[in-house]
């Protein structure tokens, strides 16, 4: 069975200020991502990775290009694509005054979702990733780590095609960003799930990811680890990326 586009990027560009001023935060972007990828986004700050993640979440609008969610266009289908989306935010939005219970029925609730299903999938992803015994402990109880797990936890509940993720591990702890790391490529390696996840850190990159490099609005490389480390002429990830982001790009 061939994977299926989870998302379609084409021509895609924005811009902040003016358009006489010709400046764009993104710059004719174009790829897709596929059911069972994991794809990493990787660009130094300022390279458009949030701004990208705006308008896919339809925080921002753009009348220039298209984004289609499953074949859905993000614009003119929003409901329906965005349906099809789960998002952890680079910055924490949970209620720290409420329980992890409390804020994951809350989000099902958003979906849809009655009470019987909802605590079944609660539970499901909780014990995914090892935090069901905490489950009636406040948000604001929880580490970073603990807390990055139970928006990953709430992204997964209304089972989407694709999981966004900005810089989620920003802040954390070692142990805490390697577990995160880990479990998101096993969802990706599952085959249902498709993974874009915006960084600016070389080491969670995996061989057997798909990378886009960002570099000031325009994407530098796109593809297979291997491929772009051959169009670098890079033996590691780190060296390609240099390439991608400083040769004749300043």
């Amino acid at each position: 069975m061939m994977p299926t586009i989870a998302l379609s990027v084409e021509n895609l560009s924005f811009a902040y200020t003016n358009k006489s001023t010709g400046k764009k935060a993104l710059n004719q972007l174009n790829f897709k991502i596929h059911s069972g990828e994991c794809t990493l986004l990787l660009g130094p700050n300022g390279a458009g990775k949030s701004t990208l993640f705006a308008l896919i979440t339809r925080l921002y609008d753009s009348r220039q290009g298209s984004i289609e969610l499953c074949g859905f266009d993000v614009r003119r289908q929003s409901r329906r694509a965005l349906a099809r989306l789960g998002v952890v935010f680079q910055q924490p939005t949970l209620d720290m005054d409420l329980s992890v219970m409390q804020n994951l029925l809350y989000h099902a609730d958003l979906h849809g979702m009655g009470g019987k299903l909802a605590r079944q999938r609660i539970q499901q992803e909780l014990e995914r990733l090892d935090m069901y015994d905490r489950r009636f402990e406040k948000a604001k109880e929880l580490n970073g780590g603990h807390r990055r797990r139970v928006e990953i936890a709430r992204a997964l509940l209304h089972h989407p095609s694709l999981l966004l993720l900005d810089e989620p591990t920003v802040g954390l702890d070692v142990p805490s960003r390697t577990a995160i790391v880990s479990y998101v490529h096993q969802l990706a390696g599952d085959g249902q799930l498709a993974v874009l996840w915006a960084s600016h850190l070389i080491d969670e990159v995996y061989p057997q990811d798909h990378l886009i490099v960002l570099h000031q609005g325009s994407i530098q490389a796109n593809g297979p680890v291997p491929e772009v480390l051959a169009a670098a002429q890079a033996t590691t990830i780190n060296a390609a990326f240099d390439h991608f982001t400083q040769a004749g790009k300043q």
